[in-house]
């Protein structure tokens, strides 16, 4: 018979073992924030200057540092690697900063970021310059784009909105402010849709006018009706939209226009180019145009179709150039966006600032979002697996991309608070024809008002 304590000898460790191996597939964060966090650290602070120097990334030392090495220690004088500041633990991963060594740059850190991860034992370590000589490393210990969840912190100011997480486990925030215009690019079941729900969403608890154009006969954006200022559903009311919100734009460079006469030695506060310079009670609400499935407006079969779509395409357009100064901004939705889709659509790809790529079914889409400004992220683009939804890759004009994810928001819940924040919408008469009709709430009742009694005489 087997010793009962000899069985508990070895039954614990395993039990320690199989459990901590499930809790790092189930329970990824509470793995590392048990386990991984101070594994990590100890890697890190036992291989850190040999590490440094196995990565290129240390440096010949000064002559009177030598100098001094020897005369105290009288060892061997080492390559010096850069100066490590305090080790910041987070729920994610890890935080800690590096003053570089003279002659070198981020970049350098940068090309070493999968060495340091592999010998590091994280997920991943990502690399941002924080001032001339010091960098940030972001070291992440598990896969946070695996199961999305925004940080607790991640509150957006007016016109600004946490969207989704990043593979650094920082909120991606959609800033109209910084990024007026966006091309938001997938295939079916991508998650597009879910990154619309949330942008919507994040944007409805904020007083900004909402504008939709949705040619797939409202089904994308219908839930959202009580919210909404406007609402087209197929290209013949988008053409009665489009002029009406060119109108609107020309009505508010008038008053900024109207500002900008003012008398001289008025304080140059006073003098401004957009509506964001102009009194709060005179400013008008901003307002943001989401249009789904882009590629229906420019699709035509008769003459007369492709007159309408030249016209909105010329309003698209005028939007994009003039819109931001008065406070007008575009979110594109659609599978694919090029050339092929006739007269202007390249013309209006490129005054969209911002870029987000969900799953595409060819390479050549993936080009379209990301090939002028980010070639690289053309390939992370096309790696996406059917099997994660809401995985984008995000870029802007300056280059820089990174991957994102949204997290789930189903459209029940989408459209529950568009019904709570229907109060918020501003009013925009020269909108009002275009108002979608919103059905009334059956109001539920335990039973009948009154109860019937027979007439007696």
């Amino acid at each position: 018979m087997t010793d009962p304590v000899t069985l508990a000898e070895l039954g614990g460790p395993l039990a320690a073992i199989g459990g901590a191996a499930y809790a790092r597939h189930a329970y990824p964060a509470a793995y590392w924030s048990t386990v991984g966090l101070p594994l990590s650290v100890a890697r890190l602070l036992a291989s850190y200057s040999s590490t440094m120097d196995a990565c290129g990334l240390t440096v010949k030392p000064s002559r009177w540092r030598a100098l001094a090495v020897r005369a105290t220690t009288r060892r061997e004088v080492r390559p010096v690697p850069p100066r490590r500041g305090i080790i910041r633990p987070t729920a994610t991963g890890l935080r800690l900063r590096l003053r570089l060594a003279p002659g070198q740059e981020p970049a350098d850190v940068a090309a070493s970021a999968e060495r340091l991860r592999h010998a590091w034992g994280v997920h991943a370590v990502h690399v941002r310059d924080i001032r001339p000589g010091v960098v940030e490393l972001r070291l992440v210990g598990f896969d946070v784009l695996r199961k999305v969840r925004m940080p607790r912190r991640a509150n957006g100011s007016p016109l600004q909105v946490p969207v989704a997480l990043r593979e650094d486990a920082t909120a991606f925030v959609r800033d109209y402010r910084t990024v007026p215009h966006e091309l938001v690019l997938g295939a079916t079941l991508s998650g597009k849709s879910m990154y619309l729900r949330n942008l919507l969403t994040g944007l409805a608890a904020q007083p900004v006018v909402l504008v939709g154009i949705d040619c797939k006969r409202g089904v994308e954006l219908a839930p959202f009706a009580p919210r909404l200022s406007a609402l087209a559903t197929d290209p013949e009311q988008a053409a009665e939209l489009l002029p009406a919100l060119v109108k609107e734009m020309e009505d508010r460079y008038d008053l900024i226009k109207a500002r900008q006469g003012i008398a001289p030695g008025t304080p140059e506060e006073l003098i401004t180019s957009d509506v964001w310079g102009l009194p709060q009670d005179e400013r008008p609400a901003p307002m943001v145009l989401f249009i789904d499935e882009v590629a229906e407006l420019f699709l035509v079969a008769t003459r007369k179709e492709e007159e309408r779509r030249d016209e909105m395409v010329t309003q698209l357009i005028r939007l994009a150039q003039l819109g931001r100064a008065a406070g007008i901004y575009l979110e594109v939705c659609g599978q694919r966006f090029g050339a092929e889709l006739g007269k202007g659509a390249t013309m209006l790809r490129a005054q969209l600032t911002g870029r987000v790529c969900h799953r595409v079914n060819d390479e050549a889409s993936a080009k379209m979002a990301l090939g002028d400004i980010a070639p690289e992220a053309v390939l992370a683009a096309c790696a996406i697996a059917p099997e994660l939804p809401g995985l984008a890759v995000i870029g802007d004009t300056s280059g820089g991309w990174s991957r994102i994810r949204t997290p789930n928001l189903s459209l029940a819940d989408a459209a529950a608070v568009c019904r709570a924040t229907a109060d918020l919408a501003p009013d925009v008469p020269a909108l009002d024809p275009f108002r979608p009709y919103v059905p009334p709430v059956p109001v539920e009742t335990s039973g009948p008002v009154a109860t019937a009694r027979p007439v007696t005489e």
